[in-house]
């Protein structure tokens, strides 16, 4: 590039093509400041919806002026990165089929801060997020025009649909910002709402998290309750439906194109066959099956306890000797669901 055609190129347009060179399949720029979503998000944990996730109220001044996780924080550049959406459903929601989010984006994420370091000439304050902290980084992405919040929360661009990660680079530097995606463009569709299985949608935009297939999958530490066992079906780990069902979904989303998030061996097969595999692992074939998976977040007697529900729903008389093996050295917790899952099942 001459240096004439540079000098025509703003910082901003060099930095979105750094990213998009990156991997990155969105990138916008916003201003920092007072969180357009934090009150709602606060009356949100206020009414219970967040269950076990405690965690989730903590740095409330953070969350609430995004200028505040470190001193003379300006802009943010936020980006998507797809995991893929045209692959078929399954028991694995598609997001943890593969290898943990949460590095490779923030690798990412730390080399554009580099890359702009040494664009700019000196040095430049930043720090990355990717579910990390008490960030909004959906809030950020609308501001940087990257889509709208769908009826079932998920930011949903109109290029990509929702299956996409979301991450943002707070910087000190003072950026033009793009304009905020200001239309919702879900007009009067409510397939999301309406196809859940356990009716975890309140209203429109909010969400019962307790209720919600992937909190009760992922998050929850303890019993699922009895009453929504059954309408997991042979969901395992998180849940796509809502995702699935949305319109700009079935016409947009893309395949999968990061090698990282293919999907592993052990998570192969249909329901019950992944079922099966999970139920019968090890301490060691989960440390070595699970090696820089997400799914590792649910620890291995989560994931027990799934797969028996999915079994106690899917399976047949042919599992109940695998039930009844792992009910020998499983927790009392798991015990309850392989008791609930052979009940079922016989």
């Amino acid at each position: 590039m001459t240096s004439a055609v540079a000098e025509t190129i703003s910082v901003e347009n060099l930095i979105k093509g750094q990213a998009y060179g990156l991997g990155f399949d969105l990138v916008g720029i916003t201003t920092l400041g007072p969180a357009e979503t934090a009150s709602r998000f606060e009356e949100w944990i206020a009414n219970g919806y967040a269950g076990e996730m405690g965690y989730l109220a903590r740095g409330a001044a953070k969350r609430r002026n995004s200028r505040l996780p470190f001193e003379g924080a300006i802009s943010a550049i936020v980006v998507g990165l797809n995991y893929g959406g045209r692959e078929a459903t399954g028991p694995i929601a598609r997001y943890a089929r593969g290898d943990d989010y949460h590095e490779l984006m923030t690798a990412r994420l730390r080399e554009l801060h580099q890359w702009v370091e040494r664009e700019i000439g000196h040095p430049v304050s930043g720090k990355a997020y990717v579910d990390t902290g008490p960030i909004l980084e959906r809030d950020l992405a609308r501001r940087a025009g990257l889509g709208w919040f769908g009826k079932n929360t998920n930011l949903v661009n109109p290029r990509l649909g929702s299956f996409f990660f979301i991450g943002a680079l707070l910087v000190d530097l003072e950026l033009d910002a793009d304009a905020p995606f200001e239309a919702d463009r879900c007009g009067s569709c409510r397939r999301c709402l309406d196809a859940c299985p356990t009716g975890a949608f309140v209203d429109e935009r909010v969400l019962d998290a307790t209720k919600c297939i992937s909190y009760l999958t992922i998050e929850a530490k303890g019993a699922i309750p009895v009453e929504l066992r059954e309408s997991i079906g042979g969901l395992v780990y998180g849940c796509d439906i809502c995702q699935d069902v949305c319109p700009w979904n079935v016409r947009f989303s893309r395949e999968v194109r990061e090698e990282a998030f293919q999907r592993r061996e052990i998570l192969n097969g249909e329901s019950r066959t992944v079922a099966r595999a999970l139920l019968s692992m090890d301490s060691d074939s989960f440390s070595s099956d699970f090696k820089g998976s997400p799914m590792k977040r649910a620890k291995r007697p989560g994931l027990m306890r799934n797969a028996a529900v999915a079994l106690g729903n899917v399976g047949n008389e042919n599992d109940l000797d695998l039930l009844r093996a792992a009910r020998v050295s499983a927790d009392e917790m798991v015990r309850t669901h392989i008791d609930w899952a052979i009940a079922r099942i016989e």
